[in-house]
């Protein structure tokens, strides 16, 4: 390994001592290469399981060994070693290859509950990292609540719902083998999974049915997709974000809690901020909390906004998360 990048590698765990102190159960992000000095790849801790996430449209398979050895010099507990090609023809190849070991990790914990993944599930790892501050959020601020978590993918924040007392979690994705998932991440805390309904169905024919019945939740996520479209309609974060928030704000309880997250790279946090303050001059939606991604995730970088696309700020990162208070009329 070029001497340089194993000082990179060494640099970014030295920055995170404090995840390495812990027990080898939980989930972090080990380098960021896009911060940290090397942008053709990056690098997740899931328990015992390392996954190298190569972004080059080149792929450099001797250098991605190179890299899962240092970590399992430097980290004996890592007993398995993924690495998914973003770029690659193969579809195997993106949802990823095991470098070495057999047995990958199958559980996380977080904040003190416990997470299914599969780590070949998809191009991602079926747990998404930035997320982790959101989760603890859900947890303190779900109790007696119903909560619907919308494009919920694997389900994560509503299993956070659920361990926080929610009433009641509908998780909404087309894809039934991404919810299992939840489901099973439920099942790990001796959660009772009669509160956990999973809806597999578009998600706009899925409002329109949830307002035709008059059914409302004390807490809606809107966590969608950059893009996407359906026979039913289309997501476009860089433009269409007003138009989704005004799709499910009627399912919003008044005094209710709409959480929004944009992680459009081109899209700027005050773009992101300057939409919402329009949707604001009504008086029945007031901009609650930002929700800060975890600073491991972006390397601890001082200044994130120097080398993003477009500036977050006010948020920390591209992947921006603000809770709305929303207001219903006559009430």
């Amino acid at each position: 390994m070029q001497v340089n990048l194993e000082q990179l590698l060494l640099a970014a765990l030295e920055k995170r001592s404090a995840f390495l102190a812990n027990e080898p159960t939980s989930a972090w992000r080990a380098f960021n290469g896009f911060f940290e000095g090397d942008a053709s790849f990056s690098v997740d801790l899931y328990g015992q399981t390392l996954v190298i996430i190569e972004n080059s449209k080149k792929p450099d398979q001797e250098k991605m060994l190179n890299v899962a050895h240092f970590y399992k010099t430097n980290m004996p507990f890592i007993t398995c070693a993924v690495v998914k090609s973003r770029y690659a023809a193969n579809p195997e190849a993106r949802a990823g290859i095991i470098a070495f070991g057999g047995q990958r990790t199958g559980k996380i914990i977080e904040n003190g509950v416990w997470y299914k993944v599969d780590l070949l599930l998809n191009q991602d790892a079926s747990f998404y990292l930035d997320t982790r501050e959101l989760r603890t959020w859900l947890i303190a601020n779900s109790n007696r609540k119903d909560v619907l978590n919308t494009f919920a993918y694997t389900g994560s924040l509503g299993v956070a719902a659920l361990a926080g007392g929610a009433n009641k979690v509908i998780q909404l994705d087309l894809n039934r083998r991404f919810l299992d998932l939840s489901l099973r991440g439920a099942e790990l805390n001796n959660l009772d999974t009669r509160k956990m309904d999973l809806f597999v169905m578009d998600f706009f024919q899925a409002v329109g049915r949830f307002k035709k019945s008059g059914q409302q939740f004390d807490t809606v996520i809107l966590d969608p997709p950059f893009f996407s479209s359906t026979q039913a309609g289309k997501v476009d974060l860089n433009s269409g974000m007003v138009r989704l928030i005004n799709k499910v704000r009627p399912l919003v309880r008044n005094g209710g809690k709409l959480i929004c997250i944009n992680n459009a790279l081109f899209h700027s946090g005050r773009q992101m901020l300057e939409s919402v303050d329009e949707l604001c001059k009504d008086g029945y939606i007031r901009v609650g909390q930002r929700v800060d991604v975890p600073a491991d995730f972006f390397g601890f970088s001082a200044n994130p906004a120097a080398l993003l696309p477009a500036d977050p700020y006010p948020f920390n990162h591209s992947t921006k998360i603000l809770v709305l208070n929303i207001r219903k009329k006559d009430t």
